[in-house]
């Protein structure tokens, strides 16, 4: 049984590490829009963590860079958490891999909480409801959120939705030098990080990623991209990478403050589509999607004009009432 919102979200706030994981996994396991009343009851106690998107290819290895983030942001003594966006169990629904296992070391400690999400279909790489757990952890008192995803290519891009500053993680030998030119990429990036930087190819990958950067149009807020070589299994170059990031907070807050207007207009937007949907279902008799699609298979009608009739038994409630 779920515990009430106020509750759980009194339990969060003050820290408690099972709160902040049931909170997590209720919102993990609602339905679209279902965390509605514990995230209203958090919302007026977050706005202070410093959110950071980490995405690239598979095998970037972003879990490990991760790893040593932590472990160099809580030099600083700073509380971090970890969102670890994982490939979706065939079987059971949960996170496949589980990042939390590269990162045990930090098991002990209670200034660390790492979780593992499942995207759950959802495309982006990120899961549906990874906005909400940051803000599940920012409300817990965390002073960084770190959220890596789950690595699918060059439409990974979703993530600079979330996140205050972005990393796109690249290594050599793999094309990355042909990927960070492609603009999705190239535009979600605050910082590259070429990792893998005892591999042969790590010049030519920097030479390649800074080339297609001087072909931009100004950067926005006047922040250039800047590319850094990091060997994430022996920590090379990461206290660099979050030096970084620390002066792209100091440096940029219009432009941050520019994207979280972006970024609360696209969830409201999201999140009013869903709740119209949820509405539309129960105004229709059963099976009438079916049926739509079957005329649409048929060729009797095409995909088009069935969205619009359905759209179209849609009745506000204040024509209700007129009525």
């Amino acid at each position: 049984m779920a515990a009430p919102p106020d509750a759980l979200a009194g339990r969060v706030l003050a820290g408690d590490p099972r709160a902040i994981a049931r909170a997590i996994s209720q919102i993990e396991d609602g339905e679209p829009s279902g965390g509605a009343p514990l995230v209203g009851a958090l919302f007026p106690h977050t706005g202070r963590a410093y959110v950071v998107g980490v995405t690239g290819v598979p095998g970037g290895g972003k879990s490990t860079l991760v790893d040593q983030l932590i472990a160099t942001i809580r030099g600083t003594g700073l509380k971090v958490a970890v969102l670890a966006v994982d490939p979706t169990s065939p079987f059971s629904g949960g996170a496949v891999l589980g990042d939390r296992v590269r990162m045990n070391r930090h098991a002990a400690d209670g200034d660390v909480f790492v979780r593992s999400m499942a995207t759950r279909g959802h495309l982006g790489g990120l899961s549906r409801t990874t906005g909400d757990a940051a803000l599940v952890l920012d409300a817990a008192g965390f002073d960084v959120v770190l959220v890596e995803t789950v690595g699918v290519g060059q439409d990974e891009v979703e993530v600079a939705q979330t996140a205050d500053a972005t990393v796109v993680v690249l290594v050599p030998g793999t094309g990355d030098d042909v990927q960070a030119m492609k603009a999705g990429i190239m535009e979600i990036a605050d910082v590259f990080v070429a990792n893998k930087a005892d591999r042969d190819g790590i010049d030519r990958l920097v030479q390649s990623v800074e080339a297609a950067i001087s072909l931009q149009p100004s950067p926005e807020g006047g922040w250039t991209p800047p590319v850094l070589k990091t060997e994430a299994t022996t920590g090379q170059g990461v206290p660099e990478l979050w030096a970084t990031l620390c002066r792209f907070r100091e440096r940029s807050e219009p432009l941050r403050a520019s994207r979280r207007q972006a970024r609360a207009l696209a969830r409201v937007r999201a999140l009013t589509g869903e709740l119209l949907f949820a509405r539309l279902e129960r105004a229709l008799p059963p099976g009438a999607f079916a049926r739509a699609a079957a005329g649409v298979v048929a060729r009797r009608q095409d995909p088009y004009r069935a969205a619009q009739d359905l759209a179209a038994q849609l009745t506000a409630p204040s024509e209700t009432g007129a009525a």
